[in-house]
């Protein structure tokens, strides 16, 4: 695991406000040197402290407005090419294994409902896939946000 100095969060913070930052444009705003910069975000890269920068697309801007959560309970055999088989459902936008009741949190972006139900089915069809159930979200009342964790 990467463990992270205050050059490195003074960078990563830098990039959370400005992700199309230039090297030489940190490294100007945190007062480090070009190399400094370079070599540490190819580290972070390296070490997969950065996720893509896919991540932070809106789906509503892509014709995807509508998000929904699967839960799903899982054959334990199956798991490895579940996993496969949800990989290829590109409206899949996070998977995660989860304890509790259910097995897999699955994150989706849809058209509409309509869409949620076609993706659902497709889920379902999924090697190992036991059961599923499917929760809207209405509104994002706190996004994904790490940059308060850097401080």
């Amino acid at each position: 695991m990467t463990i992270l100095d205050d050059t490195d969060r003074r960078i990563l913070l830098a990039l959370d406000r400005d992700a199309r930052a230039t090297v030489a444009q940190l490294a100007l705003d945190l007062g480090l040197a070009r190399g400094t910069v370079h070599s540490r975000l190819e580290r972070l890269a390296a070490d997969g402290v950065l996720r893509a920068n896919s991540t932070r697309l809106d789906p509503a801007r892509v014709g995807l407005p509508m998000r929904a959560l699967v839960t799903a309970g899982v054959q334990q055999s199956e798991f490895a090419g579940l996993v496969e088989d949800i990989e290829r459902i590109p409206e899949v936008v996070e998977c995660l294994g989860i304890s509790g009741d259910s097995d897999l949190l699955i994150q989706i972006a849809a058209r509409d409902a309509d869409h949620v139900y076609d993706i659902t089915q497709r889920i379902m069809h999924c090697r190992g896939i036991r059961g599923t159930s499917t929760s809207i979200v209405l509104r994002e009342l706190l996004g994904y946000r790490m940059d308060h964790l850097l401080r």
